[in-house]
């Protein structure tokens, strides 16, 4: 099963299930995802697989939209794997705080977008035009209930300046949330169909008809369970429209590699799909519409 959002033949968003990727969607009855996820696990299920069976039918080639809306927030942990620590720290003037950050009881969170500004399978996604360099970070993403319950897996591509995190780890916010920042999708498979560990992650860097860079990783090499980084994350917070919580990277290039204008980024997570995104540079081509 797939969930996702879609722009219906009147140009609304909608959301949507699917039996597979090659199966026509059926509507969901609800005016947003941020309201289902409102919803405990299982009245979620139970909505889903109602709308397999008895939804309404939709057009099979109807245009994708990002599957988030509404109040949801996407969050995202740093530090959770081997590579990251690695990366982290040889990019960084205060190396020592990433080993701590990797060892220590309480995991690295941070806000990384509100789902307005979230792009989705093939929008651009941005680097920073004050930062040298720039990478993409291929991650597994979960998305929440309101109620802290994992209901589904998607994939987040956590844009990332490694030159303004890597001068001072409190330039975090700056490194980590802007303009173009953040890119999730295809769509979410739920977590009942689909264990978020055992998850192969390829990054893969296409640049002027070539591969300027490709990575792999496994979601078994994360150093922190997913069940604890979404109690850490609703320790302190509510998230009435559920949230997304991208659980950090274990692909990083190695520097002085930076992303390019026109590049396009494609991250994929078996049993999930490839988000695709081209690179756009500076706050410029985000302008929002007037």
């Amino acid at each position: 099963m797939e969930l996702l959002r879609l722009t219906d033949p009147d140009g609304r968003p909608v959301v949507a299930v699917r039996a597979d990727a090659g199966s026509p969607p059926r509507r969901v009855p609800v005016p947003t995802l941020a309201e289902l996820l409102a919803a405990r696990l299982d009245d979620v299920r139970a909505r889903l697989e109602a709308a397999l069976t008895f939804g309404d039918p939709l057009p099979a080639d109807l245009p994708l939209l990002p599957p988030v809306d509404g109040a949801t927030e996407v969050w995202a942990c740093g530090v959770t794997y081997v590579r990251s620590r690695d990366a982290r720290t040889e990019e960084s003037q205060v190396a020592d705080v990433y080993e701590r950050v990797y060892e220590a009881r309480r995991p690295e969170l941070f806000f990384k977008a509100l789902a307005a500004k979230v792009a989705g399978d093939g929008d651009p996604v941005g680097i920073r035009a004050d930062s040298a360099v720039d990478v993409p970070e291929p991650e597994l993403a979960l998305v929440l209930t309101a109620h802290g319950e994992i209901m589904g897996l998607t994939v987040c591509n956590d844009m990332s300046s490694r030159t303004i995190e890597g001068d001072n780890p409190l330039y975090l916010p700056q490194a980590k949330v802007y303009a173009g920042a953040c890119a999730v999708g295809p769509v979410i498979r739920p977590a009942w169909e689909l264990d978020p560990l055992g998850r192969e992650v390829t990054l893969e860097i296409r640049r002027d008809g070539g591969v300027a860079f490709h990575g792999t990783t496994s979601t078994d090499q994360l150093h922190r369970t997913p069940e604890d980084l979404v109690e850490h994350l609703f320790r302190g917070d509510h998230f009435p429209g559920g949230a997304v919580l991208s659980t950090g990277t274990g692909v990083v290039p190695d520097l002085p590699f930076t992303l390019a204008e026109d590049d396009v980024v494609a991250i994929t997570i078996d049993g999930i799909g490839t988000l695709t995104n081209p690179v756009r540079l500076g706050k410029e081509a985000f302008a929002p519409a007037r």
